[in-house]
């Protein structure tokens, strides 16, 4: 995939009605929260959710338990098992998935297609599998999609999704009463078939947006071309409904996730990693062996040892591990929740990020998809905190280098890092990353951007980009640029056209510039939201 194709330059363009069952409630950048409608289980379910994996054969916890001690809203099962099983298909007709699973939530089943990625083949239809689904009571079913691997061909992609897409029509036509249905999104890593996938599956009438097969990516810790294909699924899908990222379970990269407007993450991590005595942290996985303490304050991490579980029983162990990697990720997701209800996701995102190298990867690619973030981003939040390189480009900052576009300039200008100087007929503020601002928009949000005392070159390049789109838009004016130690690379982004000095260097009279102890450059307000 060539990620230069994948890139959005538009903002995020409204693409119909949202389905009636999703409503959202808060937004920071791409991310949002919502409550999801489940009619046929009476539940509505806050988003962004994680869906446990249930086995129905071995259950790791029991779902009961999942709810009332971990707080799950919605689990997820494999109704391909249940079908094909002698054991369990008829006490589960009988009883109904639901009271055979002891759970009230809300209860997803998938329909085969992960087996079939592994196995080349399953034996039950589309019609077959949704009926079965419906019949045995899930609250929300999966038609039989074809989930193409990443870097096949273009044409094996495509063909594959006309498949899937041919399903999906006929999903459409099978009466399923309240149960609601899925609308999986595939097309392998070409972003166009994902725009295209997507585009189609909101055309529908099915209920949400499963997008498949992507956990060789994620297996890869292909991050950036996992934002690519989500950042091209929302190209066609628009605010449609609540979208799943089938597979992401894993609470590392669930800011990241979230971050891109994904809804739903369903985990079977949990239990496996459990099985493998590794340890789910929000920076990455431990192995058992490696621990001498745990660095979790959950009920397990409280009252044990890692020692203590290395001498157990490997039942007694994995419960216990289970039962701690169940509780970070549900906590990680709470995190990610309130982050976005006080318009810090983005924060969030760029502390979780550090956990591994690809994540800042998948990060620095979401932030190339700047125009679509900006045009969902609050234009108000609490205070802009630069934390790395990449909060220099984060929506906030690229908004205001747009609206420079609409700012008037006078015939002379001073943009200065220090104070006022009588010398010139006017003089805004420069702000790194942020560039020129003019003094009277200096209190509203973006601009009281809290900035470390030692910025990184990312903040003065930016700041630069500000002063030459002031420029491009103003060319009659005459600007001069006060600056106090910029680096060379962001004074050489600078137009020949511009005056440059530095604060303190050039002059002895009172125009002298001089750095403003009384407005100190790492503390600001931002620009007033009159021009909107």
């Amino acid at each position: 995939m060539t990620r230069s194709s994948a890139i959005l330059t538009a903002a995020l363009p409204e693409r119909g009605p949202m389905r009636e069952q999703f409503e959202l409630t808060s937004h920071d950048g791409a991310g949002r929260c919502g409550t999801f409608d489940v009619p046929r289980a009476d539940v509505t379910v806050e988003t962004p959710a994680l869906l446990p994996v249930v086995n129905p054969h071995v259950q790791t916890l029991p779902p009961a338990e999942l709810e009332s001690t971990f707080g799950a809203q919605i689990l997820i099962t494999n109704s391909y098992i249940i079908h094909g099983s002698d054991d369990i298909r008829e006490p589960i007709c009988e009883q109904g998935l639901h009271d055979f699973l002891d759970f009230s939530g809300a209860i997803m089943t998938d329909s085969g297609s992960f087996q079939l990625a592994e196995y080349g083949e399953i034996d039950v239809t589309t019609e077959e599998i949704l009926s079965f689904q419906h019949e045995i009571g899930s609250d929300i079913g999966t038609p039989v999609d074809i989930p193409t691997p990443p870097d096949v061909s273009y044409e094996r992609a495509r063909d594959e999704l006309q498949t899937t897409q041919e399903r999906l029509e006929l999903a459409e036509t099978i009466d399923t009463g309240e149960m609601l249905v899925s609308a999986p999104i595939q097309g392998s890593t070409h972003p166009a078939l994902r725009t295209d996938a997507a585009t189609h599956a909101r055309q529908t009438t099915l209920d949400m947006f499963p997008i498949g097969a992507v956990v060789p990516l994620l297996n890869e810790y292909r991050y950036a071309d996992i934002v690519d294909l989500v950042a091209a699924v929302k190209d066609g899908l628009g605010q449609a409904g609540p979208v799943h990222l089938f597979g992401a379970g894993h609470p590392m990269m669930f800011a990241l996730a979230a971050a891109l407007g994904c809804d739903l993450f369903d985990s079977a991590a949990y239990a496996l990693y459990a099985r493998d005595d590794r340890y789910l942290t929000v920076r990455g996985t431990r192995h058992l062996e490696d621990l001498t303490e745990f660095p979790c304050s959950c009920g397990v991490c409280t009252a044990h040892m890692p020692a203590e579980l290395e001498a157990m029983d490997d039942s007694d162990r994995h419960d216990l591990l289970a039962r701690h990697n169940l509780a970070v990720s549900f906590a990680e997701l709470r995190r990610v929740r309130q982050a976005i209800r006080a318009g810090r996701l983005m924060e969030l995102v760029e502390t979780r990020v550090r956990g591994h190298p690809t994540l800042v990867d998948g990060f620095r690619a979401l932030l190339e998809h700047d125009n679509w973030l900006e045009g969902t981003d609050p234009v108000a939040k609490d205070t802009f905190f630069y934390l790395s390189a990449e909060s220099a480009r984060r929506p906030e900052v690229i908004r205001h280098h747009n609206r420079l576009a609409r700012l008037e300039t006078p015939q002379e200008l001073l943009l200065t890092e220090g104070s006022h100087s009588e010398s010139f007929e006017e003089s805004w503020r420069l702000i790194p990353p942020f560039g020129p601002v003019p003094r009277p928009l200096s209190d509203v949000y973006p601009l009281t951007a809290e900035l470390p005392n030692n910025l990184d070159r990312a903040a003065y390049e930016s700041a630069a980009r500000g002063v030459c789109q002031l420029i491009k838009t103003n060319p009659d004016t005459s600007m001069t640029v006060y600056h106090d130690g910029w680096p060379d690379e962001a004074l050489s982004m600078l137009p020949d056209a511009v005056t440059v000095e530095r604060l303190g260097e050039t002059h002895s009279n009172s125009s002298e510039p001089t750095s403003d102890e009384s407005e100190p450059t790492h503390s600001y307000s931002t620009a007033s939201e009159t021009d909107q």
